[in-house]
C-alpha cells in the first residue's frame, strides 16, 4: 500500500468515527519519512554489527556472506 492509498484509507476510517484524529497528507508523509529513516538506520546498524562480528570471528558466515567474502572457496576449476 502506497502513502497516498494509506491517506485515502485513513480518510475513509475517520469519516466513520468522529472521535478519530484526522491528519493531513503532509503530516502523514512527514511521519512516514521519519519512520522509514529510523528503519533504515536500524538495518544499517544491524548490518554493521554483523560485519564486525564476522570479521572478529564471533559468528559464523552464512553461504551468501562466505561467497561474497571468500569466493575462492567455491572455485570448482580444480576438480
Amino acid at each position: 500500500m502506497g502513502a497516498e492509498e494509506a491517506v485515502v484509507e485513513r480518510e475513509k476510517l475517520s469519516s466513520h468515527d468522529p472521535s478519530a484524529n484526522p491528519i493531513t497528507e503532509a503530516q502523514f508523509l512527514s511521519w512516514k519519512r521519519h519512520k522509514d529513516a529510523e528503519a533504515s538506520a536500524k538495518r544499517d546498524e544491524t548490518a554493521r554489527k554483523r560485519a564486525e562480528d564476522i570479521a572478529s570471528g564471533a559468528v559464523q558466515m552464512n553461504g551468501r556472506e562466505l561467497f561474497l567474502h571468500q569466493p575462492w572457496v567455491f572455485d570448482n576449476t580444480q576438480y
